[in-house]
């Protein structure tokens, strides 16, 4: 009898052990907006090298802009049973029911870059989108000179460019002779560019343009140099990618973009999601402050 007590006791102190040493054995699962972005693609790999600092599993599926295909990688990252889930959304509210299936499996949820809505998780890393606005409406009215018809290149579903939106419009607010005169959807680059030159035509005096992301102020000003407008509108991006610099740099129509840190994102999302496994207390929220860029100097 005390033998087979000493053999209970052995077996409990081994699975014990072994669920110990496989506390990481799942880590973290990552489901990622896009990987055809140079922002995205330095998330990514931001994470994986912090991950691997680490020393914790990190699996990266990447959804492409589609949400049926986010939705199936998160239920298979359920499936697997990872210890915590970063997700980049494609659809701030559609991606509400896999989260929430996450959450009721025992997972922990991040959300980076952009938040997702309806919803409350544990953190959420990414830049302060409305504050990153706010600075790109200032901008504006400084490059127009406090007058002037703007157009605004959008994408509504992403909670983090509506955030932008606000505060760009926000910031207008305090120079009301700089009037927004058009609002269209412009998702990728082919979509903004049409978007631009729509916007271009049916208001001919349009002195500037905000794209909600880089791709979308790119193609901005490839609609704006079509028109032979590059003498009078002016263009302002929003995340900092190097072509967009570079545009800045060498392009007269680009007069800035904001930029953002994508490395910065993706090294905090990976040492939150660890201190969560550590089973310790991380903050809400953790805005990132974005950068303005307007040229070599900086």
């Amino acid at each position: 009898m005390k033998s087979l007590r000493k053999m209970t006791t052995l077996a409990a102190a081994t699975l014990l052990a072994c669920a110990s040493s496989s506390a990481w054995a799942d880590g973290i699962g990552a489901s990622l907006l896009t990987q055809q972005h140079p922002f995205y693609i330095e998330l990514a790999d931001a994470m994986k090298a912090e991950a691997k600092a680490q020393n914790v599993p990190l699996e990266v599926a990447i959804a492409n802009q589609d949400l049926s295909k986010q939705l199936a990688d998160i239920e298979d990252m359920i499936v697997k049973g990872v210890d915590v889930l970063v997700v980049s959304p494609v659809d701030s509210k559609g991606v509400l029911p896999a989260i929430q299936k996450a959450q009721k499996a025992g997972i922990k949820v991040i959300t980076v870059d952009v938040p997702a809505e309806g919803v409350e998780v544990l953190s959420y890393v990414g830049t302060d989108n409305y504050k990153g606005g706010e600075k790109a409406g200032e901008l504006m009215a400084q490059v127009l000179n406090n007058k002037g018809e703007v157009a605004i290149i959008n994408y509504p579903t992403v909670q983090s460019v509506v955030s932008r939106i606000d505060g760009f419009k926000k910031a207008l607010e305090g120079h009301p002779e700089v009037k927004i005169v058009a609002e269209q959807t412009g998702i990728t680059r082919a979509e903004a560019l049409a978007a631009a030159q729509n916007m271009l035509q049916a208001n001919p005096d349009i002195d500037g343009i905000f794209g909600f992301g880089d791709d979308a102020a790119l193609a901005a000003a490839v609609a704006v140099k079509s028109a032979g407008l590059q003498d009078k509108v002016k263009v302002i991006g929003f995340d900092g990618m190097q072509e967009a610099r570079d545009a800045v740099d060498n392009d007269p129509v680009m007069v800035g973009v904001i930029r953002q840190y994508p490395d910065q994102m993706g090294k905090k999302a990976v040492e939150t999601a660890v201190a969560v496994m550590k089973g310790e207390t991380v903050p809400a929220q953790q805005p990132i402050e974005p950068g303005v860029y307007t040229g070599k100097a900086q």
